[in-house]
C-alpha cells in the first residue's frame, strides 16, 4: 500500500490562486529551483557530452545515438509513438519498456527507501541505475539499444569520431588507451551536460508562467488544477507534486516514488506473447528479489511535458493522454473496458502480473478505491479539464 506525502486539500477556483502560498509540499527531490537563463557555453565536458549525445556511430548500427530516444523537440523523449524503442545491431530488437523523457532527471537521486519504506529514487523505469552517469552508461552495450559488444567497442568507435582528440585534449593523451577509464569519462561527460543545459530543465511551461505571476490560467485549465489537486477526485497531486515548495523551488510533478497501478498488458511487445513472461519493475532487481511485495512497482514519471507523449506507463499500453487518465478512474469501475475476460466470462483484471502478486495493486488511495458499478472519481468531462491543465505543463510556452 502506498504512502501517500503529500496533499493540498479540496480547491475551488477561488481557492486556486492560493495554491502556492497555502500547499508548501513537494519539497525534497519533488521540487527544484526555477532555471537560470541557458549558459552562452558550455564547459569543455559538457560540450563533449553533447556531441557523444548526438553521435548516432558510437552505435553498432551506425544510426542511434542517445539523441534517437530522447528527442529535444519531444522533451527528450521519443518522437515516434512506438510502444517500446528499436535497437540492435540491426534496428530490428525491440526494447523492453517504453522510453521515458530525461528532462528534469538531474534534480533526482539515487535509489533509497524512505523512513516509512516507501522506495523512492534511482534512474530507469526500476530505479537501478545510482546516478545520470550511471544511466547513461546502460544503452551503449544494452542488445536491444546500441548493441555494443563491449566497452572496448565503445571506444574504439569513439577513437574514429570527428572529436576523437577533442576527448583526449579533455580528458588526458592516453585516455583512450585505458578503455574502461574512458568509458567513465564518457559518462562523465553525458552526464554533465545533462546537469548543465538548461534545455533539460527549462521551467518554460505556462504553468511555470503561472508560478511566477505573468500569466492567469483560463478557467477550463483552473478546474484541471483543483481536479488534480482535490484528494477524493484525481488525487494527482498524490505522486505529482503541483506547488512550489516553502523555499520557492518549482514542482518536479513527481515525488521519485514507485506505485503499482495494474497497468493492462500490451500485445505490442514482442516479449508478452509468452504467456509466461512478466516485466516485474522493481523486484527483478537482484538486491531487491526477495521483497516480492515490491514486484510490479515501476517509477513515478513527472508529468512535466506529459501531453507531449505519445505512448504512456512503463509498458507503452495506452497510447492517448484521454485513454490513460480515463484508466486511472475507470480501472475498478469498468475493469471489462481494460482488461481480457476469462473464460468463464469474468474479467482477467491486473493481467499483466502473475497471480501471486496482484495484491501488490494500489486498490486503497484514490481514484483506485473504487468497485464495479461506483461512479469514478472524474467525469469524462472532468477528464477533459485535467488534461487541459496538463497541457499547461508543456515547456516552451509563448504567450499569443
Amino acid at each position: 500500500m502506498r504512502i501517500w506525502k503529500f496533499w493540498c486539500g479540496r480547491l475551488s477556483l477561488a481557492m486556486v490562486a492560493a495554491l502556492l502560498a497555502s500547499c508548501g509540499g513537494g519539497g525534497g527531490s519533488a521540487a527544484a529551483t526555477a532555471s537560470v537563463p541557458k549558459a552562452a557555453t558550455l564547459s569543455a565536458q559538457a560540450a563533449l557530452g553533447e556531441k557523444i549525445f548526438n553521435d548516432v556511430s558510437l552505435s553498432a548500427s551506425g544510426r542511434q545515438s542517445c539523441a534517437s530516444c530522447h528527442d529535444a523537440s519531444q522533451a527528450h523523449a521519443p518522437a515516434n509513438a512506438l510502444t517500446a524503442q528499436l535497437g540492435g545491431p540491426l534496428l530490428d530488437q525491440q526494447g523492453r519498456r517504453s522510453a521515458p523523457s530525461i528532462n528534469y532527471l538531474s534534480f533526482n537521486s539515487a535509489f533509497r527507501f524512505e523512513a516509512d519504506g516507501t522506495p523512492t529514487g534511482g534512474f530507469f523505469w526500476d530505479g537501478r541505475a545510482a546516478s545520470l552517469q550511471a544511466q547513461a552508461a546502460g544503452p551503449f552495450t544494452n542488445p536491444f539499444e546500441m548493441a555494443n559488444a563491449d566497452v572496448q567497442a565503445v571506444i574504439s568507435r569513439l577513437a574514429q569520431a570527428s572529436y576523437g582528440d577533442e576527448f583526449k585534449r579533455v580528458f588526458g593523451a592516453d585516455i583512450l588507451s585505458r578503455p574502461a577509464d574512458a568509458m567513465d569519462r564518457v559518462t562523465l561527460a553525458l552526464a554533465q551536460y545533462q546537469k548543465e543545459d538548461t534545455d533539460f530543465r527549462p521551467f518554460s511551461s505556462k504553468y511555470d508562467e503561472f508560478l511566477r505571476g505573468k500569466v492567469a490560467l483560463s478557467d477550463q485549465e483552473l478546474r484541471g488544477l483543483a481536479l488534480f489537486n482535490n484528494p477524493s477526485k484525481g488525487n494527482c497531486q498524490a505522486c505529482h507534486p503541483s506547488a512550489k515548495a516553502a523555499n520557492g523551488s518549482f514542482p518536479l510533478f513527481t515525488d521519485f516514488s514507485f506505485d503499482n497501478l495494474g497497468v493492462p498488458r500490451n500485445p505490442a511487445i514482442a516479449r508478452n506473447a509468452d504467456p509466461v513472461y512478466f516485466d516485474l519493475g522493481l523486484c527483478e532487481r537482484p538486491e531487491l528479489a526477495s521483497r516480492t511485495d515490491l514486484c510490479g512497482a515501476f517509477k513515478v514519471p513527472s508529468l512535466r511535458n506529459v501531453a507531449k507523449r505519445q505512448v504512456f506507463f512503463h509498458n507503452g499500453r495506452f497510447t492517448s493522454l484521454k485513454e490513460a487518465l480515463t484508466f486511472y478512474v475507470q480501472r475498478d469501475t469498468n475493469p471489462e473496458k481494460w482488461y481480457p475476460l476469462n473464460a468463464d466470462g469474468s474479467v482477467h483484471k491486473f493481467d499483466d502480473l502473475p497471480r501471486a502478486y496482484v495484491g501488490n495493486v494500489n486498490t486503497a488511495e484514490v481514484p483506485y478505491n473504487r468497485k464495479p458499478g461506483d461512479s469514478p472519481a472524474l467525469t469524462d468531462a472532468e477528464v477533459d479539464d485535467v488534461i487541459t491543465f496538463l497541457r499547461t505543463l508543456n515547456d516552451g510556452y509563448a504567450p499569443r
